[in-house]
């Protein structure tokens, strides 16, 4: 894909995210995609969007900045919600929170083949906190 592409292919996926659309989700990730420090595979990351979104009902992420290198994203996101359900073994705190996320994708033929970025610490601290 082109530059101009990968940009606005990432803001479908984003909008996808958004709108809570697993099954378009999922077509935006390969189904044996790497992560970082985290379980592998497009079940596992659509399992631990789930537990976010059960968590936090109305989370949204908004992209900051996005940077465009060959096969490669950097996307740099804020996100925020309300803390309505339990998260990691946090009860709801009701609270709201506002994180900084940062992520390196690699796309191969339209889907997210590795991810790497910001783990949950900044929103852990700001539930426990």
């Amino acid at each position: 894909m082109e530059p101009w592409e990968m940009h606005a292919w990432y803001a479908d996926f984003l909008e996808a995210c958004n709108r809570r659309d697993f099954a378009a989700i999922r077509e935006f990730i390969d189904p044996a995609v790497r992560r970082a420090h985290l379980p592998g595979g497009a079940d596992a990351w659509i399992s631990d969007l789930d537990d976010l979104f059960r968590a936090f009902p109305d989370w949204q992420w908004r992209r900051i900045q996005l940077i465009v290198e060959d096969d490669r994203i950097a996307a740099h996101l804020r996100a925020s919600a309300t803390h309505l359900g339990a998260f990691r073994g946090v009860a709801p705190t009701r609270r709201h929170v506002n994180v900084a996320e940062f992520t390196m994708y690699r796309v191969a033929k339209g889907r997210i083949v590795e991810s790497s970025g910001t783990g949950p610490h900044e929103l852990l601290a700001q539930l426990t906190g």
